[in-house]
């Protein structure tokens, strides 16, 4: 599985580096900037959800990549404004001084819509084989980093904080923060790979409950990592009084949610049987893993 993972990481890697390179030229700031957190050691998780979807359900993968890759830039552009001082003003991130910290406020700001204005761009340049399907993905893409996505479940998280909220409650700031985009990795690449409707919800499903297991999985790192493990600095989100899985049900219960999710999450690809194995095998990693 390892080694399955490595190919894609490198194949994403070549193709952001292709999408987004070194310039020299008077806003050449920007570019730094932008390649310093895109190139800073992700997991890179969400564009091999994509590419493995695809693959899944019988699809050319390089149909898929440049959906892949801009929304890995989409990620990196949330994760940039997300640690910005009016967000959750953090100084590391991946061991690695922040984009705010390294350059400046302004600069990170741009970086981070440099980042959201560039994967537009290259989806909307698509001229590969299925117009009509590419469409419909540029659609999902944008609707889960909206406001009924990824911007929705961060208002609603910042709207959380210092309050008590239902395990219900958090659930639906996760499925929207962290999990619509990783819903829409797996809905994207199924979608482009020509999966069926049964397909394309199968693939949803997995990515539903994957994404709230691999949250959950950060909430217990949050409380049992180490700053090396993290890259940051362990315990930041109790101190922020953030509400986590944690600190609503406890560790112990928290372990357990994480496996029945990662459980749901592998029965809902029973229908692809043997060809679902990696993403099995990526489930199991996801929630073992110590960073």
């Amino acid at each position: 599985m390892k080694e399955h993972l490595k190919e894609y990481i490198s194949l994403i890697d070549k193709h952001l580096d292709e999408y987004i390179p070194e310039k020299n030229n008077p806003q050449s700031i920007i570019y730094k900037a932008m390649r310093y957190s895109l190139f800073a050691g992700g997991k890179r998780l969400r564009p091999v959800l994509m590419l493995s979807c695809c693959k899944m359900c019988g699809g050319d993968i390089n149909e898929v990549i440049p959906f892949a890759c801009a929304l890995e830039m989409i990620h990196t552009y949330s994760l940039i404004h997300d640690d910005l001082p009016a967000m959750d003003n953090d100084d590391l991130r991946r061991g690695k001084p922040t984009n705010h910290i390294k350059f400046n406020e302004a600069t990170a700001i741009l970086a981070g819509d440099a980042l959201l204005n560039k994967a537009f761009e290259v989806v909307s340049s698509y001229n590969g084989q299925n117009i009509e399907r590419a469409l419909k993905a540029i659609n999902m893409l944008a609707m889960s980093s909206g406001t009924e996505g990824m911007i929705g479940g961060q208002i609603v998280d910042m709207e959380s904080e210092n309050k008590s909220i239902t395990l219900d409650e958090l659930e639906y700031l996760h499925l929207n923060k962290t999990g619509a985009i990783i819903r829409s990795a797996c809905t994207i690449g199924a979608l482009m790979g020509g999966g069926c409707e049964e397909q394309i919800e199968a693939a949803d499903n997995f990515a539903k409950n994957l994404g709230i297991a691999f949250q959950i999985q950060d909430d217990i790192l949050d409380v049992t990592g180490t700053e090396e493990e993290l890259g940051k600095p362990i315990g930041s989100d109790a101190n922020e009084h953030k509400n986590t899985y944690v600190t609503l049900v406890g560790l112990e219960k928290s372990e357990e949610l994480s496996k029945k999710y990662s459980n749901k999450a592998k029965e809902s690809l029973e229908i692809f049987g043997k060809k679902a194995d990696f993403l099995k095998s990526l489930t199991d990693y996801l929630i073992t893993r110590r960073n």
